[in-house]
């Protein structure tokens, strides 16, 4: 039975929990960059998701999941590599040269990159509306990475910031694809624990960097692996058991603003205007992306009675 045919919840819960996902991954770009202080970025994601991995299999301990099937082992590890081990490795390394609040924004280009991925992987038809919307929002890309640093002095770091959001599309476009084989805390569960697998190979010095960092970079990590890594999951899987997706994911435009307040409280850092204007462009293309196909859906009516 789909979980929005249960009793509903109060709208205030529903609110916090939207609350919490914006405020976790809004502090993500802020406690990697203090991470970064004395991790490297291998380290530091697996790190991260080795606490992440003990909190789940604590959930999982009381909540019950499933046993993965034999078969679905090679796509579980691609959601783990896509969606932790590529991802994350990928943004560590990128934000190192990359400020906080514009990371937050490049990130939200993951719609973008999930419709070209459509286009030329599932040969999806993609409407004029969307080329439209994918065109605007690389020139706020653009914008955002040449005020950021400027478009030289960035050299790869952008790019490697735009390609944790390539990889955050795989990850969709592999879940959406195979998500009603289980249920949404199973597949969180064996997402983050075979991303954590696939990140042991960062295992060497790893110690040594743990008994070196210090106590307030230690704390950062902490709420890392526990708040955007496991709660904020736990939370957004919440949301869109009681909330139409297309409603819920207006919730992660809030993100960016989020994440560069408090990287300026955290990290002292002041967004560029180009960087404001970048991250508008990004996030009016995103949200119009997303309403033409909310529009879509509408007019064909549900899929399902």
């Amino acid at each position: 039975m789909n979980s929005r045919t249960h009793a509903p919840r109060s709208p205030w819960k529903i609110i916090l929990a939207m609350a919490f996902v914006v405020a976790c991954w809004g502090y993500s770009p802020t406690g990697i960059h203090i991470g970064l202080q004395a991790y490297d970025p291998g380290h530091l994601a697996l790190l991260r998701f080795l606490m992440a991995s003990v909190f789940m299999a604590v959930v999982a301990a009381f909540k019950g999941i499933r046993l993965p099937r034999p078969r679905d082992l090679p796509w579980l590890v691609a959601l783990g590599f896509f969606a932790v081990s590529l991802h994350h490795v990928v943004l560590n390394i990128g934000q190192q040269h990359v400020t906080a609040g514009a990371s937050s924004v490049l990130a939200q280009s993951t719609p973008l990159f999930s419709t070209l991925l459509a286009r030329f992987v599932f040969k999806d038809r993609v409407s004029f509306w969307r080329w439209g919307c994918i065109v605007s929002g690389m020139i706020g890309v653009v914008i955002v990475v040449a005020g950021d640093h400027g478009l030289g002095g960035l050299d790869v770091y952008g790019l490697l910031i735009l390609l944790a959001a390539v990889s955050w599309s795989f990850y969709f476009a592999l879940q959406k694809h195979h998500s009603t084989r289980y249920d949404g805390l199973t597949l969180v569960c064996y997402t983050v624990w075979s991303g954590t697998a696939l990140l042991l190979i960062y295992l060497p010095g790893l110690a040594s960097e743990v008994v070196s960092a210090p106590v307030h970079v230690q704390w950062a990590v902490l709420a890392l692996g526990i708040f955007p890594s496991a709660l904020a999951y736990l939370a957004w899987a919440f949301v869109l058991a009681h909330v139409d997706l297309s409603r819920a994911t207006m919730t992660l435009y809030l993100i960016p603003p989020t994440a560069m307040a408090i990287a300026a409280y955290a990290l002292g850092e002041q967004p560029t205007l180009m960087v404001g204007v970048g991250a508008l462009v990004i996030l009016i293309s995103v949200l119009a992306l997303n309403m033409e196909r909310r529009a879509t859906v509408t007019a064909s009516g549900p899929v399902r009675p």
